[in-house]
């Protein structure tokens, strides 16, 4: 089975599976293999369809991780071969770093993006996705319309956003950025995509990639029927943010209502939780793509099965007094996060929640040491 595609300008398009690599991060988890581990990891996903894969530059040590296959892959199987990856990354300039974002200019943009052709190993960035994570700081319009200019001069194909809210989204529209997709947080316990994103995304030639689909790893028969941990204290950082949302959408029992529903979906369709948790968001109007994260292989498989069915009336008659009974996420897209802070509430413990044979447990780990800094930006490019 081969995972279908979606245009989104005449000249380009994507897989609706998109290969996330957040997990594949030095602050996000140390279970990572070597380099032939990673090197098989990646091509399976290729030889699965799943051609697209994201990344952003203060994922650390991914850029160079995504480069470092693509080279070898170029290597062993041809340019043609090559050629049918492409890579999202993200621009996130001075990430929570105010000063920084208040200083930026035209030289310090440049310079981030020739690190990232210089970290992935090609001669043109398939596609940049801008994240402006402070709005009261101005900047944002003039950086998109830089972006366009170096499309102009070939070092960018095509541009996008990330995590944008509809006012934000449509200032640098309006300015004249060509902006294909705004890559925004989607799944069954966060609909904030339906107050107006989708709306306006449909109306003016924007298409949603979206993660959280299958919120870190939660949306899965593991966590079914497991008591609430009380806190954001998981493995990685994607299910202690996912985790947050749940509370938001009305609370673990809520959930635990929800991942019952979306179990005896998908015993009615013979497939699995993640599957109908990704279908969903599938089936929205502005959705080109879903964001799948993994570390491993082993998942594709099942990954892929999420494009071989669809939801029907009855699937979504079980979950409507579900969703009628949500508290939130309220708002805008990413609205909420931004408010609270959230970014800066990412954090490894050194003690974190898991499952074992069906009961929580807690467990411990060494802490994760990084150095600093790898894309905050003002000094790597000075």
């Amino acid at each position: 089975m081969n995972v279908p595609r979606v245009q989104l300008r005449p000249d380009f398009d994507t897989s609706r599976i998109i290969k996330g690599n957040w997990q594949l991060a030095d602050d996000h988890s140390t279970s990572l293999g070597g380099s032939d581990d990673m090197y098989a990891h990646m091509s399976a996903h290729v030889d699965a369809g799943i051609t697209s894969f994201d990344c952003g530059d203060i994922y650390y040590g991914v850029e160079e991780r995504i480069g470092t296959f693509i080279e070898r892959f170029r290597r062993e199987r041809g340019s043609a071969a090559a050629e049918q990856i492409s890579v999202h990354t993200k621009y996130i300039p001075a990430f929570l770093e105010e000063e920084g974002l208040r200083t930026l200019d035209r030289r310090k943009v440049e310079a981030v993006i020739d690190r990232s052709l210089q970290r992935l190993k090609i001669e043109r960035l398939n596609l940049v996705q801008l994240h402006w994570w402070n709005y009261d700081i101005d900047g944002c319009v003039d950086v998109a319309l830089v972006l366009e200019d170096l499309k102009k001069a070939g070092k960018i194909h095509h541009i996008g956003g990330t995590n944008f809210n509809v006012p934000e989204l449509a200032k640098m529209v309006d300015a004249g950025a060509d902006i294909i997709v705004n890559q925004v947080q989607y799944s069954m316990t966060d609909r904030r995509a339906q107050n107006g994103m989708e709306e306006y995304c449909l109306a003016n030639n924007v298409k949603l990639v979206c993660y959280g689909s299958l919120a870190g790893g939660l949306f899965s028969k593991k966590w079914l029927g497991i008591p609430d941990p009380g806190s954001p204290n998981f493995e990685n950082v994607s299910l202690d943010k996912y985790y947050r949302i749940i509370c938001d959408f009305g609370g673990w029992n809520l959930y635990q209502e929800m991942l019952s529903a979306m179990d005896t979906i998908a015993q009615r369709h013979g497939v699995s939780i993640p599957n109908v948790a990704s279908r969903f968001v599938l089936e929205q109007p502005a959705t080109a793509a879903v964001i799948q994260g993994s570390r491993h292989a082993r998942h594709i498989a099942d990954n892929v099965r999420t494009t071989a069915f669809s939801l029907d009336q009855g699937d979504y008659e079980l979950l409507a007094p579900i969703f009628a009974r949500s508290s939130g996420p309220l708002g805008d897209t990413y609205d909420l996060d931004r408010e609270e802070n959230r970014d800066a509430l990412e954090n490894i413990s050194t003690e974190y929640f898991d499952v074992e044979n069906g009961s929580l447990v807690t467990r411990q780990r060494e802490a994760v040491v990084l150095a600093e800094p790898y894309g905050h930006h003002l000094n790597p490019v000075s």
